[in-house]
């Protein structure tokens, strides 16, 4: 039997809600971690999602999402990235945190999008 998790655009201003948001309704016990890997490790199964991958994910009001999670949003994480990142990972952030500012390349929203197609091709549905 195919298990739909429902993810509320509408409740999404920036990364940290979308955290508690899929965390409620992906994660075991409400919480699966707070960062991309975590993410991407919970949609492989077994810590709130089934193991044998029969799932799918609604994500409802995408475009709202789309909105919150955009270049905006993009710039601010990609900022806090660049102050913790490993010297030899800072010239790769920078860049893309120089793209974000003029408006190009993925978002926040199409990194997430991107980790559900990845380990979860098929199961996503946006609505």
């Amino acid at each position: 039997m195919t298990v739909t998790y429902v993810i509320d655009g509408e409740k999404i201003g920036n990364l940290e809600d979308f955290w508690d948001v899929a965390g409620r309704a992906l994660g075991a016990d409400g919480y699966f971690g707070r960062n991309l890997d975590a993410f991407a490790d919970c949609l492989g199964g077994g810590y709130g999602t089934p193991d044998d991958g029969d799932y799918v994910i609604e994500w409802r009001h995408h475009e709202a999402s789309r909105r919150s999670l955009g270049y905006p949003e993009t710039v601010r994480q990609l900022e806090r990235r660049a102050a913790r990142a490993h010297p030899t990972n800072r010239a790769q952030v920078t860049a893309e945190l120089a793209a974000a500012r003029a408006g190009r390349g993925p978002t926040v929203f199409d990194w997430l999008v991107d980790i559900i197609e990845q380990q979860h091709p098929g199961g996503l549905r946006l609505l």
